[in-house]
């Protein structure tokens, strides 16, 4: 599958490509299929994307959003990816969409599973879009390098646990993500430049989980790349 990569000279513009990109692949689906089901990601950059998103023309009613992972938070902790949505994406036309999200309010990710997996398996999968960031590790969702997660092909979303360094957390699997119709992958900075070139070489993916996404034949990739 050839992936299609896009370099950007600011990151707004990145942002706005994006943001136009994902409103297209929302209206055909629901053009095509009377609805849309789109898996976002959270962090910084995502916020300059769903500034411009949710401006856009979108029959929302008909689109449902959901996340690519989650820290194991309340929304209106600082860490939430859902607060992050709610706060940059749900809002104006765009809040008529229906929000599922991975958090349930258990004790832990691994307690709140078989809800999430039921709030997940209920939806008209596969994903419309799903839209990724990349870590400066080379993860994507919360797909963490020698974690046993990688390697979960047999269920939608899989509870990560916590480190020293990180929060426990709630991802798709990458079986999940590679179903999807269409999968971008937005990121920014020199680091992350380095991290992607080096992904798109041969090499194995226990290192670089990204390598999971840009080495597959299945799904169609869009890549933006910003300073």
């Amino acid at each position: 599958m050839t992936i299609e990569e896009r370099a950007f000279s600011t990151l707004e513009t990145a942002a706005g490509a994006l943001a136009q990109d994902l409103a297209s692949a929302l209206r055909a689906a629901v053009s095509e299929r009377g609805k849309a089901l789109v898996a976002v990601s959270g962090g910084r950059t995502p916020r300059h994307v769903f500034d411009c998103l949710r401006q856009l023309d979108v029959d929302w009613p008909r689109v449902t959003v959901t996340l690519t992972d989650e820290r194991w938070v309340p929304a209106d902790h600082p860490d939430s990816n859902e607060g992050l949505v709610r706060s940059f994406l749900l809002r104006g036309p765009a809040a008529a969409a229906t929000f599922i999200p991975l958090y349930g309010g258990e004790v832990s990710p691994d307690a709140g599973h078989p809800a999430c997996k039921a709030r997940l398996a209920a939806l008209a999968r596969p994903f419309d879009a799903v839209y990724l960031g990349l870590g400066g590790d080379g993860h994507f969702a919360s797909l963490f390098p020698g974690d046993p997660a990688l390697d979960v092909r047999d269920r939608v979303c899989v509870a990560v646990p916590g480190t020293e360094t990180r929060q426990p957390r709630m991802t798709l699997t990458a079986s999940a993500v590679l179903d999807a119709r269409k999968v971008f992958l937005m990121f920014s900075g020199a680091d992350k430049q380095a991290v992607y070139a080096e992904a798109r070489r041969i090499g194995p993916y226990r290192d670089i989980p990204v390598r999971l996404v840009l080495g597959q034949e299945r799904t169609p990739v869009s890549v933006f790349k910003a300073p």
